[in-house]
């Protein structure tokens, strides 16, 4: 065994090795920059150069790119409201409220040394429990993994806010969009209505990015101002990393949480981190502000992000079995280096192995410190003024959108996702509820069944089972006491004070949008109603519950917004509050139109001439810019976006202009 952990560390610590890993590093860094790419875009772009390569120096490069990509997505998420991925969704909750008070170097300096430690600390998991993992693993069956499902929704009870009903209603409306596609149980297609785009279900990056970038960029708009609000950037980097030593013993256990959900098959990246930060709201008691810019917020998703990595190298070792997107890549390029991954990696290959596990701890050293050093000059740009950062935000978006399927229907879906998030912003419902119901719709559904065939209803008697459902009661209990809101205490004692001195037939008049809005919602359950009761028993069991719990506690808000003050439904229309003199709907409409405009264009002439219209156009009437800074910022930008794209071999979307005419590259 000491020759084993001997020969790996030699391979690791060569010059040739750290170069290629670094090369990794470099280029996840800018993937992980850019919103909604994420390590999938990034370990593709890799994969043609590995031919001719040995298999250390190819190696090194793909675990740099895997390591510091769940790192570098926090730029976007702190800096912008933007998830960089979709491991990176919850700490959007805290870290732009820092960045927009001013704390962006703090947030970010933290997120990234909390990474570090949540890398090393999977790596450490990793090297210890790779030779007692696989009985571990296996012993996860599909009843037990749906019970971890159910305790992933468990998390809506800590992200609903102050309404209950509506946190339901939320994680219940995800469910039926997560729902729609393919039955996982019989091959029934549902709620498609006829449009071939939906057969396939909507894809997780236009969800992300509906429901948190663009409420944010219309909001920013909306306010018209940079995204800090004050004009330092706070007490910068250092602080970050005492919040973390401060916070050790939190960092330790979301790291922990990291790289055992990561080591399960199935569950993946994209609920860890709402795990995570549950756990962190359940249990930290000291002056909690967490969805208002508590660093803890922002140091709990981010040390367990990257702690999974390590985690799920675990089932793709031993099993051949990714346990995300990324790690079916980087089993692919393990396969094209001629790595057979099972039990020859606990066996002849454990040298190999541990050179994989030590090269991902180097890795997050390697890219932690890289980030750290640039926290703080790109956080300088939440100091430029929004109307000029805004069109680049909303091309950036639509252009890593539209990498979903590369259909036009990717930047439809998107805005009517973020209309859909502008709303639920506005009106109180979790947007965080939502998307967990999302995420974990087609797992829930598919183990359950798995469950039921193989066990019968008795698969709720499994230890394993009545252990994780046990674990899910107290989390459930724990999440009803400390619960996280979008909506200050502040903000809504001072609605209630005005909703108790209009008087109530003024009352149902201002939440008439609100009672609107629960309406749209009532009817979306009741299609899908009436969709699930087309189906066969299997194909309709589950969109039926769903369905049907989502319409009754809709009629619980509909019947508090009527009958009930504003602390029993949420109604956080906070923009009467902060501006009185405007007219907020009308703004919020005015900024939609512009999302609206330039996928209107996309659909007439094609993305990059929609690009250039669209930010000529926006810096002229909205931002009033000059027409020199006007010319640079709209090259600046077509510039970026077709070097990426050519990077990347990435199609741009076409328009109608492109079905009609024959046109070169980049118009075609």
């Amino acid at each position: 065994m000491l020759d084993v952990f001997l020969s790996a560390l030699a391979d690791i610590l060569t010059v040739k090795h750290i170069g290629y890993m670094m090369i990794g590093v470099v280029v996840g860094l800018m993937i992980g920059i850019f919103p909604g790419l994420g390590g999938i875009a990034g370990l593709s772009l890799m994969i043609p150069f590995l031919y001719g390569m040995d298999t250390t120096s190819a190696l090194a490069m793909l675990i740099g790119l895997v390591a510091v990509i769940p790192t570098s997505d926090t730029f976007a998420s702190v800096l912008m409201g933007i998830p960089g991925s979709s491991a990176s969704q919850a700490t959007v909750l805290d870290g732009f409220p820092m960045a927009k008070r001013g704390e962006a170097a703090r947030a970010l300096s933290a997120a990234f040394f909390a990474s570090l430690t949540g890398g090393i600390i999977g790596a450490v998991v990793l090297t210890g429990f790779v030779l007692i993992a696989r009985p571990v693993i296996l012993a996860f069956s599909s009843a037990e993994l749906f019970m971890l499902s159910v305790f992933g929704l468990s998390m809506v009870g800590v992200l609903a806010g102050k309404s209950l009903v509506k946190g339901v209603a939320a994680c219940a409306l995800g469910l039926i969009i997560g729902s729609i596609g393919g039955a996982p149980a019989t091959g029934e297609f549902r709620m498609v209505f006829g449009v071939d785009y939906l057969y396939d279900g909507i894809p997780l990056v236009i969800i992300g990015l509906g429901l948190f970038a663009v409420p944010e960029i219309i909001d920013l708009l909306r306010r018209d101002r940079s995204i800090a609000e004050g004009a330092k950037l706070g007490s910068g980097w250092l602080t970050g990393i005492r919040d973390v030593a401060r916070n050790w013993w939190l960092t330790l256990r979301c790291s922990g949480i990291g790289a055992l959900i990561g080591a399960i098959p199935g569950l993946g990246g994209t609920v860890v981190d709402w795990i995570a930060y549950g756990h962190a709201v359940q249990t930290v008691k000291d002056n909690p502000h967490f969805g208002r810019g508590d660093v803890r917020g922002v140091i709990a998703p981010e040390s367990a992000n990257n702690a999974k990595e390590g985690g799920g190298l675990l089932p793709t070792l031993l099993f051949g079995i990714p346990g995300g997107g990324a790690m079916a890549v980087f089993l692919g390029g393990m396969v094209l280096l001629g790595i057979q991954p099972g039990p020859s990696m606990v066996g002849s290959n454990l040298d190999l192995t541990y050179t994989i596990i030590w090269s991902l701890a180097l890795a997050n050293v390697l890219g932690a410190g890289l980030c750290i050093l640039l926290a703080v000059p790109i956080s300088r740009l939440t100091l430029i003024p929004f109307r000029l950062l805004a069109p680049f935000m909303i091309v950036v978006i639509c252009f890593a959108a539209f990498q979903a399927t590369r259909t036009l229907d990717d930047l439809i879906v998107l805005l009517a996702t973020g209309v859909l998030g502008v709303y639920m912003r506005r009106f109180g419902w979790p947007r965080p509820a939502l998307l967990i119901g999302f995420v974990l719709a087609t797992q829930a559904e598919t183990y359950l069944y798995q469950a039921v065939q193989f066990y019968g209803w008795e698969f709720l008697t499994r230890t394993g089972v009545m252990i994780i459902i046990g674990i899910t009661a107290g989390s459930i209990w724990l999440g009803l006491r400390a619960r996280v809101s979008e909506v200050s205490p502040e903000e809504v004692l001072a609605l209630e004070a005005r909703d108790d001195a209009a008087g109530p037939a003024a009352n149902i008049r201002a939440r008439a949008p609100q009672i609107l809005f629960a309406l749209v919602a009532f009817g979306f359950f009741s299609v899908g109603l009436h969709d699930a009761l087309q189906h066969s028993f299997l194909g309709q069991v589950f969109p039926l519950i769903m369905a049907s719990a989502g319409m009754l506690f809709t009629a619980l808000v509909l019947g508090f917004l009527i009958l009930g003050k504003p602390n029993h439904a949420v109604s956080s229309d906070t923009e009467h509050l902060e501006r009185p003199d405007a007219e907020p709907q009308r703004s919020t409409l005015g900024a939609l139109a512009w999302v609206a405009s330039l996928v209107a264009l996309t659909a007439v002439v094609g993305f990059v001439t929609a690009l250039v219209v669209f930010f000529v156009a926006f810096l002229k009437i909205r931002a009033r810019a000059s027409w020199l800074m006007t010319l640079l910022l709209t090259g600046g930008c077509t510039g970026f976006v077709l070097t990426l794209a050519s990077a990347l071999n990435m199609r741009f979307p076409g328009g109608l202009l492109q079905e009609l005419y024959r046109l070169p590259w980049p118009f075609s």
